[in-house]
């Protein structure tokens, strides 16, 4: 088995969650907000917003669970390529069917793992107004529940010593929302099943989002 099939491990996630941990609470100041809503064990799909670079590093320190996100392949490069895969990370090519990394996701559901998906499939405006097939094919094809994840305040200013990154010890607030079934409960796994759920899940990630706006007064798009 090379390193690029090589399934992901829990131990790397627990380690990614360690180092997430630290580095989000070191640099800024989290509010989670609702992370009790995560069931305590079992398959469970994470459906993030994606409006910066950090929304990841930001759940993997604030998820009451180890996370194993997909990732664009295009972030495997260089020093952080063995890091990534080290910490559980998934790679996936957006460009065609990546059969290797439907394997492995479908992997870390059926060993009881939480997986992380940008629904969105590319970071944009934050607010879930384009979804991807792939959350609901998981979800459906899998049978695990989605919970609806909102990160708000990474793009609401830019840091000082490093502007890429919004300013150090600032305040980002992780919303998780109530975990639901994007299923009709029929089991169907049709293209017209899966357009269906697609719909429902954007619904309900749509007005998580919208709740969590307003319960903590904040924006998710970019300024």
């Amino acid at each position: 088995m090379t390193d690029a099939t090589r399934a992901p491990t829990p131990r790397g996630a627990a380690i990614g969650r360690g180092i997430g941990i630290g580095l989000v609470h070191t640099l800024f100041r989290p509010r989670v907000l609702g992370a009790w809503r995560v069931p305590a064990a079992g398959p469970v799909i994470l459906a993030v917003n994606h409006a910066h670079n950090i929304d990841g590093p930001m759940l993997m320190g604030t998820a009451p669970r180890p996370v194993h996100f997909l990732i664009k392949k295009e972030a495997f490069v260089g020093p952080l390529d063995p890091f990534l895969r080290g910490t559980g990370q998934l790679k996936v090519d957006r460009t065609s069917v990546d059969r290797t990394a439907v394997t492995q996701a479908l992997g870390v559901l059926e060993n009881g793992g939480v997986l992380g998906i940008f629904p969105e499939g590319t970071r944009g405006e934050g607010d879930f107004a384009a979804l991807r097939a792939g959350l609901a094919y998981f979800a459906v094809r899998g049978g695990a529940p989605i919970v609806p994840v909102a990160v708000l305040g990474s793009t609401e200013r830019r840091g000082r010593l490093i502007s890429a990154l919004p300013p150090l010890r600032s305040r980002v607030d992780v919303v998780f929302g109530e975990a639901f079934q994007a299923g009709d409960g029929s089991g169907r796994r049709t293209r017209a099943a899966l357009d269906e759920a697609t719909v429902r899940i954007q619904g309900r990630l749509t007005a998580h989002l919208e709740n969590a706006r307003r319960l903590t007064g904040r924006r998710a798009g970019l300024e």
